[in-house]
């Protein structure tokens, strides 16, 4: 017996978006969180396109755009001088296939946005349960908890953050290095006399570590602080120790910070578990992966954890699929957050700048084993690339796709009528796509790609489908 088919370790984006998942297609998950409440301040406050693109499928695309705003251009200062403007990247600009842009909402909020989605789905969230210890056989996972009886289930995700407890617990090691020796400190903060259509730079002088950035939240009256220190030092977390910091690195006074909401230290670092699965454990997350924050990638790839693992478990437990199809969750993401990892720390080190690959709208699957490319001479879009949006005959494709179901495009192509739950959209060969068949999975990424139906039939029919 299973008190739920899925039982969710941690309430943070990463378990939030795979409970909305889940939902949505109506599998009985459960999300447990050790905490008292949801993550209160603002460290991953950058969503990418892509996870734009997700937040759009699940439902909670509008909300996220009420929540938040456009980065804001940065500006350097010394002295007390501002010395010009400064470029993360060059602007991306939305097109007809990449719809969005990347957008800026503290953590906090994002979570409280998915965890309102969740619960309209009709799911939840049970605060309080730490999980301690682990124990799985070949019908299901049990969890045991610091207090309150253990949880039965047939599957276990483990989204409970870089200290994953089950990830310690089914004895999967995290491997990595440090990215920088060097102490920092996050903080959100409320501070007076300061322009919030910049953010602010303060960086370090010549031979020396120490920086400072004051990062305006769109949507609040709050500031994010990112400072750096000189290795060895003990970051004192305390309020009056943030002022003093801000007081020493800037042309701002101790007393202009008016409130400090929450505030963290960390040493920037990635590492990746050398196993996303262990039976009927997954990991997903900072549990999987653990990333600098430079470039904004360790939440985005996180989010994409959940939404590449959500449609494979329910086509394990209610489309009656093998189930090794859940195989290809660690084939595919593994790979995905060893590249992003990579990507993270070039651009910490200045190895590299921010630009198009830090979007992760040209992340795919094109080697996965659920990656088949029959066509003779393929175009641009392939077997395992993200399905990009257009219309084809007045239709918008990410209306198409919107929802748990399969799509098939059928473009300059015919093809009969599919079995049901995949939604048909036909037209003439497309600028983008152009001729063919396009299968594209329930997240977002083109399965298979034929110039005719033969073989489609064989595809469906795999374990993966049903």
């Amino acid at each position: 017996m299973s008190d739920t088919h899925v039982l969710i370790a941690g309430a943070g984006p990463t378990g939030l978006t795979l409970g909305i998942d889940l939902a949505r297609r109506g599998v009985p998950a459960l999300i447990v969180e050790r905490a008292d409440g949801l993550f209160p301040g603002s460290r991953g406050k950058g969503l990418q396109p892509r996870t734009m693109e997700v937040f759009d499928d699940l439902g909670v695309l509008d909300r996220i755009r009420a929540g938040g705003g456009r980065y804001p251009r940065q500006m350097l200062w010394r002295d007390g001088r501002q010395l010009g403007e400064h470029r993360l990247m060059e602007p991306v600009e939305p097109t007809e296939e990449a719809p969005y842009e990347g957008w800026m909402v503290p953590q906090w909020r994002t979570q409280r946005l998915l965890r309102d989605r969740l619960e309209e789905l009709g799911g939840k969230v049970a605060f309080g349960r730490e999980v301690t210890g682990v124990t799985q056989d070949e019908e299901g996972v049990t969890a045991h908890f610091a207090a309150g009886p253990p949880l039965r289930a047939r599957y276990l995700v483990a989204t409970d953050g870089g200290r994953s407890a089950v990830r310690r617990a089914v004895g999967t090691a995290l491997t990595g290095e440090a990215v920088d020796p060097l102490p920092m400190l996050v903080a959100d903060v409320r501070i007076s006399g300061l322009d919030r259509d910049w953010w602010h730079l303060f960086p370090p002088r010549e031979g020396e570590d120490e920086f400072l950035t004051l990062c305006p939240l769109a949507g609040t009256d709050d500031f994010q602080l990112v400072a750096r220190f000189t290795e060895g030092t003990r970051v004192d977390l305390s309020p009056e120790a943030v002022r003093r910091v801000v007081a020493a690195r800037t042309h701002l006074a101790a007393e202009d910070v008016t409130e400090v909401l929450w505030a963290s230290d960390f040493r920037p670092r990635a590492a990746l578990a050398d196993r996303f699965r262990v039976g009927r454990v997954f990991l997903a997350g900072d549990a999987a992966h653990v990333h600098s924050p430079a470039g904004g990638q360790g939440l985005n790839t996180s989010v994409q954890d959940a939404y590449n693992l959500g449609w494979k478990l329910d086509a394990v437990l209610s489309g009656g699929a093998d189930a090794s199809l859940l195989d290809s969750y660690e084939e595919e993401r593994r790979t995905v957050a060893a590249a992003m990892l990579g990507l993270s720390t070039r651009i910490h080190r200045g190895e590299a700048k921010r630009g198009g690959a830090t979007l992760q709208l040209d992340l795919g699957y094109r080697e996965s084993s659920l990656s088949a490319e029959t066509r003779t001479e393929p175009g641009p879009v392939r077997a395992g690339d993200r399905a990009p949006d257009g219309r084809v005959d007045g239709v918008r494709l990410f209306d198409a796709f919107r929802g748990p179901h399969w799509s098939l495009l059928a473009l300059g192509t015919d093809v009969p009528e599919p079995p049901a739950g995949v939604r048909l959209v036909r037209g003439p060969s497309h600028r983008t796509y152009g001729t063919g068949l396009f299968l594209v999975r329930p997240d977002g990424y083109v399965g298979w790609a034929g110039d005719t139906p033969d073989g489609l039939g064989a595809y469906l029919a795999r374990p993966g489908r049903h």
